[in-house]
């Protein structure tokens, strides 16, 4: 997903391979991603993408006095605090837990998404399988009559 401060700006959802890059966008204080060479397209995240950064991940604290660094470079793309409204929901969860706001990520690190989230499963309607059991018994009755 996109934040909802980057809902007025131009973006499209990621695809497995796409490289990224973490910027801010014009008229916004929000960071996110955006393709390598399409800088004022954000690149949208479903919960639960995998994504690999080139190197350690930096980013600030919440207050963007203090720069950190994760010594880890794979992380799942997760929204959380959904229950507080006009707040950042976009994060990373790193392995061991810990969570970082796409917002406070550094400037210019380099991300591939490796794997989008599974579809989730259709559920048939109720009569295909009464359908197929009738198709059965009608095979069933024709193999008899023979």
């Amino acid at each position: 997903m996109c934040d909802y401060s980057l809902q007025h700006i131009a973006s499209r959802p990621a695809k497995v391979g796409d490289i990224l890059v973490s910027t801010s966008f014009s008229n916004s204080s929000t960071r996110g991603f955006a393709a390598v060479g399409e800088p004022n397209v954000a690149v949208c995240l479903l919960p639960g993408t995998e994504i690999a950064f080139e190197r350690d991940v930096e980013y600030h604290d919440t207050f963007g006095l203090f720069s950190r660094k994760i010594h880890g470079q794979v992380a799942r793309f997760r929204q959380i605090d959904m229950d507080k409204p006009h707040t950042h929901h976009d994060a990373l969860e790193f392995p061991g837990g810990r969570r970082v706001l796409v917002t406070h990520l550094s400037k210019g690190q380099h991300v591939t998404v490796l794997q989008l989230p599974a579809a989730p499963r259709a559920e048939k309607p109720a009569g295909e399988h009464t359908h197929r059991a009738e198709e059965r018994s009608r095979i069933s009755f024709v193999a008899w009559s023979s």
